[in-house]
């Protein structure tokens, strides 16, 4: 990394690819529920997380803690939190998973 700790570089990543600069997030943000990522925006920022930080996604199961895009067909499915903390976590482990997710 540059200089800055794993989270900073996290969270200047997620600022840019959403495009929000003024809410707050902190290791417990939520991906879907308090950024609003979902769908294919949700499936665009874990591909480019993953090539920015070398995590390894291939046993991320995506439909587990994302929406498609949003519906009301489906707003009642629940689903498993994916919280910032949960990707500062799979940078560190160098994979996106439900061990690392869960540990």
């Amino acid at each position: 990394m540059d200089g800055r700790s794993v989270f900073e570089n996290l969270v200047s990543f997620i600022r840019d690819e959403i495009r929000e600069f003024k809410k707050p997030i902190n290791r417990d943000t939520l991906i879907e529920e308090n950024l609003g990522v979902t769908g294919d925006d949700a499936a665009d920022m874990i591909l480019s997380y993953s090539k920015k930080f070398n995590v390894d996604i291939s046993n991320f199961i995506f439909v587990k803690y994302f929406h498609d895009e949003p519906s009301v067909f489906l707003a009642n499915r629940k689903l498993n939190a994916l919280t910032v903390g949960d990707l500062e976590k799979a940078i560190i482990a160098g994979r996106l998973d439900e061990e690392v997710i869960n540990s």
